[in-house]
Order: structure tokens, then C-alpha cells, then sequence
């Protein structure tokens, strides 16, 4: 019966040390678990605050964009009020100068 009782013995120290690895096993996956998610919570962080950056800079674009057009149009406005007042002026005197020399016909 010893090599009963030395083989039980040895067994039941390979099951604790089984278990002992398995426990620490365990624990080193929490461990690196918890790294894995501090770093991607810095990453979603990071993430975040370069989305931030780039709706910042595109929304300045846009609206440096923006403000060209405005300009550009409210220019090409004014020429073309310009432009029908100059008409509107020429018809006017046209009309004044036709009526003026009618007048004088008479």
C-alpha cells in the first residue's frame, strides 16, 4: 500500500498545483483585462478629443468657405443692381429724350 499512498500523495499535490497555476492564471486575465481596458478607454479618449479637433478645423473651413461665397455673391449682387440702374436710368433718359424731341415736332 505505499505505492498506493505515494501515488495519491503526489496526485493530490499535482491537483493543487493545478489549481494554484489556474488561480493565478485567472487573476494575471483580470489583471490584464483591466490594463486592456484603462488603455482603451485612453483611446476612446484620444478618439474623442481628435474628433473634436477635426469637427473644430472643418467647421472653421466651412465657414471661411462660407463667408467667400457670401462675398462673392453679394458683390455679383451689387454689379447686377448697378447694372439695372444703369438701365433703368439709360430707358429713363431714352424715354425722356423721345419725348422731349415729340414735343418738339409739334
Amino acid at each position: 500500500m505505499g505505492n498506493l499512498t505515494t501515488d495519491m500523495t503526489r496526485l493530490r499535490g499535482d491537483v493543487d498545483a493545478l489549481r494554484n497555476a489556474r488561480n493565478v492564471l485567472l487573476q494575471d486575465l483580470a489583471h490584464g483585462a483591466n490594463g486592456l481596458a484603462t488603455k482603451v478607454s485612453a483611446m476612446r479618449a484620444d478618439f474623442t478629443a481628435a474628433h473634436q479637433a477635426m469637427t473644430k478645423k472643418a467647421r472653421m473651413e466651412m465657414n471661411a468657405y462660407l463667408s467667400g461665397i457670401r462675398k462673392r455673391v453679394g458683390g455679383m449682387r451689387q454689379e447686377n443692381q448697378d447694372d439695372l440702374a444703369g438701365a433703368r436710368l439709360a430707358w429713363n433718359s431714352k424715354g425722356t429724350l423721345h419725348k422731349n424731341s415729340s414735343k418738339r415736332s409739334k
